[in-house]
């Protein structure tokens, strides 16, 4: 009887792990279809402002909607780069704020989370923890004080207002640092046998092996700068200072019924993004999985 009665219970508890194997995957697959679902929810309005940007003004309201229009009208387009709004200004001072702030931030961030996590000196901790303190202060706070600073320096109304700033970032130090702290010391000591300094340790060590988290703070800072409002309002007074947002905000209030042109302004507005994603998420996309297999 023994043998049966094991023989019983071996089938039984393989029928148990085929259910629980089974349940997991209608959950994966359930879950799968949530997501799936929500993403298409969220791609929905870039989908009907780019289908809107190429349609008649009389197609705009129809319902249900014609996400495919009968005829591509091009004009729109055309107005926004060629009209009177001058948009390729707006796309080159753009272009000029954001990849400079980038560059910068991305470069004093390293350097800095570099010197926080691999540097021992007195006072680190207590220093990086004041230093990550400032992440909580409104930055609503200090446009004044940045105002009345700039007006003394002479770059108000000036790029330099936004690029200057723009050249630091507390939330990319933090992010850094995060993940220079999980690569081994031992990497480090074994450079500093070999006669390495810390800024060739830093150069050819370290940041080869950071290719996904300054991939992902490239992508995060650079929509940070292409997508700011607020500062471009404040500092830059002469038009032909105006970054992409201001020129939007403008095209919106001298067009406020041509709803195909700022349809068709906003999808150019989307353009870098879209390419700076693109060039990026390779890198993402790797770390996503390194940090999956490490875990």
């Amino acid at each position: 009887m023994k043998p049966t009665t094991v023989t019983a219970r071996g089938a039984s508890s393989i029928r148990k792990g085929h259910s629980v194997r089974e349940g997991l995957q209608l959950w994966k697959v359930l879950l799968t279809a949530v997501m799936l679902g929500m993403g298409v929810l969220l791609l929905l309005p870039f989908v009907w402002m780019i289908s809107t940007s190429f349609k008649t003004p009389l197609e705009v309201f129809d319902f249900p909607v014609q996400w495919i229009p009968e005829q591509f009208i091009w004009r729109h387009h055309q107005n926004v780069w060629t009209g009177p709004m001058n948009f390729v200004s707006f796309y080159v001072n753009s272009l000029q704020v954001s990849i400079i702030s980038t560059v910068g931030a991305v470069a004093f961030a390293a350097l800095a989370a570099y010197g926080f996590s691999r540097v021992k000196f007195r006072g680190r901790e207590p220093m990086f923890l004041i230093y990550l303190s400032m992440m909580m202060v409104p930055p609503q706070i200090l446009f004044v004080p940045k105002f009345v600073l700039f007006e003394w320096l002479g770059i108000y109304n000036t790029h330099w207002a936004l690029i200057l700033p723009g050249m630091f970032t507390i939330f990319g130090v933090f992010l850094l640092r995060q993940f220079f702290i999980t690569v081994p010391q031992e990497i480090s000591e074994a450079a500093f046998i070999d006669g390495a300094g810390h800024l060739k340790i830093f150069w050819h060590v370290i940041l080869p092996l950071a290719k996904a988290p300054l991939a992902t703070l490239t992508i995060l800072d650079f929509s940070w700068h292409w997508n700011d409002y607020e500062n471009a309002l404040i500092f830059l007074v002469d038009k032909s200072l105006y970054t992409v947002p201001l020129g939007l905000q403008n095209f919106v209030l001298e067009n406020s019924v041509d709803y195909n042109g700022m349809m068709a302004a906003a999808t150019a507005a989307m353009i870098p993004m879209i390419v700076v994603f693109l060039l990026g998420q390779r890198f993402i996309i790797e770390g996503i999985a390194s940090g999956a297999v490490k875990g």
